[in-house]
């Protein structure tokens, strides 16, 4: 396997020589600084690779092999293969990406948000800190922070009572943090940043969208898009949905093997893959990852290893250590190594969304992002690797 890491670019806490000193080989970026919907250029993918993958002397050589992500904009959620101006900007995207020999690229279709936590400095009993999906301060948020039209039938009378109380506990500052957080778009979001009211009406574009109507939507981008990635020999994966549960009543269609297999089938192209996220989908107790991963060995084209640990309510959550957690790591690593076996390559991972903790707690860092973290979970990863007698690529 490949050992990759996620890089926000020259302007990232975590630099390139960091990412060589914690082993990794691969980077996996993307030009975040380009606006959604437009279409990158090639020479702004080049100008991005040669500074990832010009080695200076005496330094250990890095490959940009994934971009994570292009996002998708919001119109083709809604409209689908209507929206045809803004697929073909994808696409010209794409064919920038492949131009520059980049094969692999990773991209989701949650509607209005993106991956969705409600606290990104939870501290645990280490004192290091881990990203946190709260119900309780989730429901606080819709019920009465963002006050969503119709929120209330989409919660028990108990979970309304809680939600009351937890919201009732916040200062200013902590209704102000909360809504920051899910509103504002954590690091790698595919998603605008939003006000409260734009919140609103964002979702009231969506009254008519149901997960059929979704799903829909994603299968014409898929047979619009995937002709040009079989073309270019790029692989599209596609992201499980975090949490893997409709939110905020938008339907959610990358949340299951079954989502997936559906997709399969209406796309069977072999450009379109999946990013097999044992974090995410590992937060549903149904999601068998074992299986999932030998179900779908054949279409698994990236792969972000992590853990996530359900709490007392299983819908609170939060980012456990690579090794804890509700994930069996070791029986993910051996389908994943199994597959390559049978594929004849290496499969591209990265560690993900590590915690905060020692020198990290005293700097500035992307959260979910830290250097420390992802390295103390990136070594954990490989030492599956190495004891399984599955030795990570160079």
């Amino acid at each position: 396997m490949r050992q990759g890491w996620r890089w926000y670019g020259p302007d990232a806490f975590v630099s390139l020589d960091d990412v060589r000193q914690a082993g990794a080989t691969d980077i996996v970026s993307a030009l975040h600084a380009v606006p959604i919907g437009e279409a990158w250029s090639r020479a702004a993918v080049a100008e991005r690779k040669q500074l990832i993958e010009a080695t200076p002397p005496g330094r250990t050589p890095l490959r940009w092999s994934c971009v994570e992500s292009i996002p998708i904009p919001d119109a083709v959620k809604r409209r689908g293969g209507a929206a045809k101006a803004e697929i073909e900007s994808w696409i010209a995207s794409l064919e920038a990406v492949a131009d520059c020999e980049i094969d692999t690229i990773c991209y989701n279709f949650m509607p209005v948000v993106d991956w969705t936590r409600t606290d990104i400095d939870h501290v645990l009993p280490t004192g290091a800190t881990a990203m946190r999906f709260d119900q309780d301060r989730f429901a606080a948020f819709d019920l009465h922070i963002l006050r969503r039209p119709g929120a209330e039938a989409d919660y028990s009378e108990a979970d309304r009572a809680r939600a009351r109380a937890a919201f009732d506990a916040m200062p200013d500052e902590g209704v102000a943090e909360l809504t920051r957080t899910i509103a504002s778009a954590l690091p790698g979001s595919t998603t605008e940043p939003m006000t409260v009211d734009g919140f609103r009406d964002k979702l009231d574009q969506y009254r008519e969208v149901d997960a059929a109507r979704l799903r829909r939507h994603l299968i014409e981008f898929l047979a619009a898009v995937t002709p040009a990635a079989e073309a270019r020999g790029v692989t599209l994966t596609l992201h499980p949905d975090d949490p893997p549960r409709p939110l905020f009543g938008l339907p959610r269609v990358a949340s299951t093997g079954d989502d997936y297999a559906a997709l399969f089938e209406a796309v069977p192209s072999r450009a379109n893959g999946m990013c097999f996220c044992t974090g995410s989908l590992g937060v549903r107790a149904d999601n068998d990852l074992p299986a999932i991963a030998r179900r779908f060995a054949d279409r698994i084209g990236f792969a972000h290893l992590r853990a996530t640990k359900r709490e007392a309510d299983p819908r609170s959550f939060h980012e456990s250590d690579h090794l804890d957690g509700d994930v069996d790591m070791v029986a993910v690593l051996r389908e994943l190594v199994a597959a390559e076996g049978r594929r004849g390559g290496p499969i591209l991972f990265r560690p993900d969304h590590g915690h905060r903790m020692l020198d990290d707690l005293a700097k500035p860092v992307s959260p979910g992002y830290p250097a420390i973290g992802r390295l103390k979970g990136l070594a954990e990863l490989r030492g599956i690797l190495h004891a399984i007698g599955a030795k990570p690529h160079a």
